[in-house]
């Protein structure tokens, strides 16, 4: 339910933030829900209360995502976008290591006391929304980075951006930064965005999920306590695999993200092996699909899109991908129960090649048009 909320909610609230133009109101508020709902869990009596505060924190992350999405759009559009998003899925991922870790220092200290070990992440919450408003105060137009970008500003305006032109991702036959009359909804958004939302979701079909990958792993003799650390491991390559993918991004455009189906190709090939260092790779390869999928990846929705259609387009793009995830793990779990891992390899091996040709084709018509 906490999911199909975080996923579906977009669907309302990525059009509603375009339509009013209110993402500062909506990133705020979307992270308030979350600093309010986390805290609380410490305190829920019941297992009913914990689920309904995973379904309302959930809530939060569809009401900020598309519009945080879409202002990090415009603020890396004088940087590069590769390297905006890279940098952001990099320290998203430090914080989601040291949120944990915290936590688990807490209850480890006193014995258990979740009030006390939730309720502190009240702290950083509350740094994060005061650092949101003052950028707020700073910047209440996000989308005047893009002029800065297109050289429509003043110096003053561009030093302050810390940007120029340069970095703007090359060679993706689109014109992002012009401003197209509003449409209607996710329904207004053009066909070359739902074709590559499709390549996307497919590149997600194609990958199990973690869940799954440890599975495997436990039952081929990697102890339940040796999981954790090659999750973390997966999560240092993911932020590595963002920057670099970034940046290439920044260079030569959307063809970078050819690399992410072959590379979601060999992910089972490795991770469902019976040799732990196999596995290893598997797993490193599994966390820089990671990566580039929550950089990269996202990365070229903004160069397919309008400024005045971004938060309905990243709503309607996570709905997407997050169907394609919840595809590959349910297909990869069933194969694995009644073929055999070997199934997943095949199977993945004729999904990511229907994407390689899907994002090829539509790499070779946008240069045409």
């Amino acid at each position: 339910m906490g999911e199909a909320t975080s996923l579906a909610g977009r669907l309302v609230t990525g059009p509603l933030a375009d339509r009013v133009g209110r993402y500062w109101l909506f990133a705020i508020v979307g992270y308030a829900i979350t600093a309010l709902a986390v805290p609380a869990m410490g305190w829920a009596g019941s297992v009913g209360a914990v689920g309904a505060l995973i379904v309302v924190e959930r809530l939060g992350k569809a009401v900020r995502t598309p519009s945080r999405d879409a202002m990090l759009s415009h603020a890396s559009a004088a940087v590069g976008r590769g390297k905006g998003f890279a940098l952001h899925e990099l320290m998203d991922q430090i914080g989601a290591t040291l949120g944990p870790l915290i936590v688990s220092g807490i209850l480890f200290a006193t014995g258990g006391a979740y009030d006390r070990a939730l309720g502190v992440m009240i702290l950083p919450a509350a740094a994060a929304i005061t650092v949101l408003a003052f950028l707020r105060h700073r910047n209440p137009d996000p989308a005047r980075f893009e002029e800065v970008a297109a050289g429509e500003d003043d110096g003053s305006f561009a030093r302050e951006a810390s940007g120029d032109a340069s970095g703007v991702a090359a060679g993706s036959g689109t014109a992002s930064t012009e401003d197209a009359p509003a449409a209607s909804g996710f329904r207004g958004l053009p066909r070359q965005f739902w074709e590559y939302s499709l390549f996307c979701g497919l590149c997600l079909v194609g990958v199990a999920t973690f869940a799954v990958l440890s599975f495997h792993m436990v039952g081929a003799g990697v102890s339940d306590a040796a999981v954790p650390v090659l999750y973390a491991v997966a999560m240092l390559v993911d932020g590595v695999a963002a920057l670099a993918t970034g940046s290439l991004y920044d260079r030569i455009g959307p063809k970078t993200l050819l690399a992410l189906p072959v590379l979601s190709a060999f992910v089972p090939v490795f991770a469902f092996s019976g040799s732990v260092p196999v596995m290893v790779v598997g797993v490193v390869l599994w966390g820089a699909t990671t990566g580039v999928q929550e950089s990269t990846m996202r990365a070229y929705v903004a160069d397919l899109l309008p400024t005045t259609m971004r938060a309905t387009g990243y709503g309607s793009f996570a709905l997407v991908t997050g169907n394609g995830t919840m595809l590959g793990g349910t297909i990869a779990g069933w194969l694995y129960s009644n073929a055999g891992a070997g199934a997943i390899i095949g199977f993945a091996a004729i999904v990511e090649a229907v994407a390689f040709v899907s994002l090829l084709r539509q790499l070779r018509a946008a240069r045409v048009r």
